[in-house]
């Protein structure tokens, strides 16, 4: 609906689409933003996490339970499922040959690709991964400190694993 509400030209339209979605996610306790960002994407998690407008993390009590979908950006959405399960795998795949710390910053890392580029890990630019650990582990991903220790090496182990792929 999110994607429908932008790709409208016609502005009842487009408020038809916003509310749809608001009525969708509030039967579930939900609330949805668009992150405009260099690539949009779309903001999806519980509403006891808000107050005024405002996230307080503090009151994140499963991160699993917030959802971002990119709404632009140099992937094509609607291959989100299958690079999804791509990155997945080599999240995976990076944790059964170097242990949880490099999996856990993996699957950040995957999370990342597949949420706001809409992109397979091995399509990653070198800005991408740079933005992944400079902007975006820092502020998004809670690692534990052997994983914040490694990350910059487990990027690594990810990009020489696509490239043995």
């Amino acid at each position: 609906m999110t994607r429908l509400a932008r790709e409208t030209v016609d502005d009842n339209e487009a408020e038809a689409y916003r509310e749809a979605r608001a009525e969708l996610l509030a039967e579930h306790d939900y609330t949805a933003r668009v992150r405009e960002e260099e690539h949009d994407v779309l903001v999806v998690h519980p509403e006891e996490w808000v107050e005024d407008g405002t996230v307080y993390p503090e009151r994140i009590d499963d991160i699993e339970r917030g959802i971002e979908r990119p709404l632009s950006g140099p992937g094509d959405p609607d291959d989100w499922e299958e690079v999804w399960e791509h990155n997945m795998a080599i999240a995976e795949e990076v944790e059964r040959e170097h242990g949880s710390a490099h999996g856990g910053n993996a699957e950040a890392l995957a999370e990342f690709m597949s949420n706001h580029y809409a992109k397979r890990i091995d399509q990653a630019t070198e800005s991408e991964l740079e933005e992944f650990v400079e902007e975006y582990y820092p502020r998004n991903v809670w690692p534990t400190d052997d994983q914040k220790a490694v990350v910059e090496e487990s990027v690594e182990l990810v990009v020489e694993l696509t490239q043995r792929r």
